[in-house]
């Protein structure tokens, strides 16, 4: 079990920052002989219109009167990083994800002012990733351009489907028109950029599936996202289940998705994404490589390392809320402590998504322990024909990657 850190009560004083940070370094039950590399996450939180699928951290803007409160919400989350960076102080920020919510429905002034702010306050890597979600029901010409502008070197866009009866189901705001004219303006704004995509989806055949493959790659983005569409609690589709395919007819979809992919070099490196050579989202990659991340924003989630212990934050979900409170210095609701005995599943739950799985060395890196820690479970994962390894590295076989969750359950145990 996780222990809750407290939060202190006058954390937005620099001398209570220093106290925190003092607590965090404290003597602990881990020894890590390096931290992992640092990304940043921004969350935006408004949508114009709540899809029905998503459980994420969104919220319809329903005062249609008005606009809505970028200045204000900004000064929030620049509060909330500075409040933030005695514990990251010094670190390098290889990559930063703005991410929704609908991010592009902030006007390209306020994210150049948003991205200025983080430049002025943290060191950020040479060539830093800084990737911004959008959507076509948001997009108007030449504002990618801006977004580009700004300081945005990767866009990534949320089009789901290419058919309008697929898209209304999902309730999008866009139609198969506006998904076509944003991508090719993405493509004309960005070296790189990537395309979301769903399967399984209502009503979904093999051939409407590869309809939409079709339009995709006429499109020729570097970097694919395809998503199983899931029924996730606390959603519409949650209290009124669409009729959906069935799981074989799934699995044959998942098979045509990394077919058709592969013809045309998109290689599958992770569960649900697809890249060129080059294209990888490098923000992802360090996730999915246990690396650590800030995130600030409404509702956004921290990783994040020290010498002894690894930390898991989260800031108020609420908008308003989270405003008034990263304003007065105190955005973070909760703050765990990851019990040791915890580590090596939450481990597996990322690096098991990747194709090319990840080294014993960087296990005990990331975690602070043994091999021995995992070799029972290695074995038992090994044995079901879950996974492969050698001396120095742990990968998925197809048939893992496509039991996913049953091969990271397996490391549970070890908890």
């Amino acid at each position: 079990m996780s222990g809750v850190i407290p939060i202190a009560a006058d954390a937005a004083t620099p001398a209570a920052a220093a106290n925190d940070v003092l607590h965090l370094m404290r003597p602990g039950p881990l020894q890590l002989s390096a931290l992992p590399p640092l990304s940043l996450y921004v969350h935006l939180p408004w949508c114009l219109r709540k899809c029905p699928y998503c459980d994420f951290n969104s919220h319809e803007w329903r005062d249609a009167g008005s606009e809505l409160p970028e200045a204000a919400y900004l000064d929030a989350v620049v509060a909330d990083l500075d409040a933030a960076l005695p514990l990251i102080w010094g670190r390098t920020v290889h990559t930063i994800f703005i991410g929704g919510g609908t991010p592009s429905l902030f006007a390209p002034a306020s994210i150049d002012r948003l991205i200025g702010d983080l430049r002025a306050r943290l060191k950020l890597a040479p060539g830093c990733e800084i990737t911004l979600e959008a959507n076509p029901g948001t997009f108007e010409r030449d504002r990618f351009r801006a977004y580009r502008a700004a300081g945005v070197t990767r866009l990534s866009l949320g089009v789901q489907s290419f058919n309008d009866a697929h898209l209304q189901a999902l309730g999008r705001v866009h139609d198969r028109a506006q998904a076509i004219a944003a991508a090719e303006e993405a493509a004309q704004a960005f070296d790189t950029f990537n395309l979301d995509l769903m399967y399984a989806l209502p009503g979904q055949t093999i051939e409407a599936l590869d309809a939409d493959l079709d339009q995709a790659l006429a499109l020729a983005s570097p970097h694919l996202s395809v998503y199983h569409l899931t029924i996730e609690p606390n959603t519409w589709f949650a209290k009124f289940p669409p009729s959906v395919p069935d799981d074989d007819q799934a699995y044959a979809m998942l098979d045509r998705i990394t077919e058709r992919t592969a013809l045309v070099g998109l290689e599958r490196y992770e569960v649900s994404a697809y890249a060129k050579p080059e294209h990888r989202c490098a923000h992802n990659l360090n996730y999915w490589e246990f690396g650590d991340y800030l995130g600030i924003g409404a509702g956004a989630h921290s990783k994040l390392s020290f010498a002894h212990r690894v930390v898991r934050q989260v800031r108020f979900r609420e908008p308003r809320l989270y405003m008034q409170n990263a304003s007065a210095g105190h955005a973070v609701a909760q703050s765990d402590e990851v019990a040791l005995a915890d580590l090596p599943f939450e481990f597996m739950l990322n690096a098991l998504r990747l194709r090319e799985g990840f080294t014993i060395a960087q296990f005990s890196e990331r975690c602070g322990l043994s091999v021995t820690a995992i070799q029972a479970s290695l074995e038992e994962a090994e044995r079901k024909g879950l996974i492969q390894r050698d001396l120095a590295r742990v990968w998925p076989t197809e048939r893992g990657l496509d039991f996913l969750s049953d091969l990271q359950a397996i490391f549970l145990a070890d908890g």
